[in-house]
């Protein structure tokens, strides 16, 4: 890509860019080879007060990293991750691999290892954010770090071979009654 400034630039005294003409660019400036930072997007927040899944889809393919924000959620069993690609979602459920730590009053009391998923494990009151990073190839990271009840943490992360563009990511566990979520993609 290439920004093309017709007439003249200069550095006035304040030290402040001046810049008369006119400004042109040359190529597509948010998809394609050469694409630039599109800005950070936002879904719109779901509630999760009833339903057993929240599926956020139709993720451009541009998207490098997913920010998932729990708001107080609850269900009645452990919540977890799932990624998806298509245009009606193939949601994964093996391959994950990594780990979490659950601390209750700031000691490990728990944990386990990702297979079908990226877990969260808690079901009350959850509150926090779970990052999702490319590291290119259609391999995803992940990295949580919520908390719970006001008396518990969980952190963890992971890694996926998701073999295609990612399209859809899945929060579920149990039948929801509390809480909203939302994601932020970039």
């Amino acid at each position: 890509m290439s920004i093309v400034l017709d007439g003249t630039t200069g550095i006035n005294t304040s030290g402040t860019l001046v810049a008369t003409g006119s400004l042109t660019t040359s190529s597509n400036l948010t998809t394609g080879t050469g694409a630039i930072y599109n800005g950070i997007q936002s879904s719109t927040s779901v509630s999760t007060t009833s339903g057993t899944a929240i599926d956020f889809t139709n993720i451009p393919s541009w998207v490098k990293r997913i920010t998932i924000m729990f708001n107080v959620v609850t269900t009645n069993s452990g919540l977890y991750v799932q990624l998806g690609y298509g245009s009606t979602p193939t949601y994964v459920n093996t391959g994950y691999a990594g780990s979490f730590a659950i601390a209750i009053n700031g000691n490990q009391t728990g944990g386990g290892t990702y297979s079908a998923a990226f877990n969260i494990y808690s079901n009350t009151g959850i509150c926090g954010i779970m990052t999702l990073a490319l590291m290119g190839s259609n391999i995803w990271t992940s990295s949580h770090s919520v908390g719970y009840s006001n008396t518990g943490a969980m952190m963890g992360g992971g890694v996926l071979s998701l073999g295609n563009t990612l399209t859809a990511v899945r929060i579920a566990g149990g039948t929801f009654s509390n809480g909203s979520i939302n994601i932020l993609y970039e």
